[in-house]
């Protein structure tokens, strides 16, 4: 078993809130994270995959495939939006770095086990100081 990672970089703007709270619940449950006004970050992605290296190819995954599977299930839709608005894989959902990673996880599981590796980790930085890591 092996395991191979690849990283991309993504912008993008959010707020954390609940639309059933008031702003003052909002902002002292989120913080500055719930400004009606958005804030962005400029976030780093992790992903590896799992499996055993093709004897003819000597690849777990051809990297480029690997590359075009990320960029366009998830950078492509990620970079430059606003996550609680124009990310269809995010709608209804708080855009919590935590929640982003796991939908991350579970719009690039069926991509990867097309090309018959497994989906092992998404790690998502938020900032230099917080990531978070979601295995599935």
């Amino acid at each position: 078993m092996i395991h191979i990672t690849r990283r991309e970089r993504f912008c993008a703007a959010h707020k954390l809130y609940r639309e059933d709270w008031s702003q003052e619940k909002n902002e002292a449950i989120f913080g500055k994270c719930s400004n009606p006004n958005w804030h962005g970050h400029n976030y780093e992605l992790f992903v590896t995959v799992k499996g055993e290296v093709d004897p003819e190819t000597g690849f777990l995954i051809d990297l480029k495939k690997m590359k075009q599977i990320i960029l366009k299930q998830v950078i492509d839709k990620l970079d430059h939006k606003n996550i609680n608005l124009d990310v269809d894989f995010m709608a209804g959902k708080r855009a919590s770095t935590e929640i982003i990673a796991i939908s991350i996880f579970e719009v690039l599981k069926p991509y990867f086990e097309e090309e018959s590796v497994v989906l092992h980790a998404v790690k998502l930085y938020e900032t230099e100081n917080n990531f978070v890591e979601y295995f599935g």
